[in-house]
């Protein structure tokens, strides 16, 4: 009977001792993965419920990404470091000094939803409007 029992308690000790090694066998390359990438998300705004828009840091640039469950979809790009953009007045604020303007370059897309600049222009609208205070 002592036997019996000593079998069954290190069965259980070699299957729970494995259990940990292929634990810890399976973080270890998602660490150095994500260790060397260079990405790093700045800021994040959600939109909706299964909708944001992202701004990343990948190497030495700044990218604007629309986030949904199906895709990412690249928005646009700013320079090493985002530009600050003006930020609408919300009646019943405070008057602050405007940020300096974003330095877009005129050209065809200038003023639409394709712009660039327009979708920097939101982010930092929406990221306004959602701080608590």
């Amino acid at each position: 009977m002592t036997e019996l029992v000593l079998r069954i308690a290190f069965s259980l000790l070699v299957v729970l001792g494995l259990m940990w090694l292929l634990a810890r066998l399976a973080r270890r390359p998602l660490r150095r993965a994500a260790a060397g990438t260079g990405v790093s998300v700045l800021s994040r705004a959600q939109l909706s419920r299964s909708a944001a828009v992202a701004v990343v840091r990948v190497g030495g640039r700044c990218v604007l990404l629309g986030v949904t469950d199906q895709q990412v979809t690249l928005l646009g790009e700013a320079g090493p470091e985002p530009a600050g953009v003006p930020v609408p007045a919300v009646p019943g604020d405070d008057p602050q000094p405007a940020p300096p303007a974003l330095d877009a370059p005129a050209g065809p897309l200038a003023g639409s939803a394709l712009s660039p600049a327009t979708w920097a222009r939101t982010v930092d609208f929406l990221r306004d409007r959602t701080v608590r205070r």
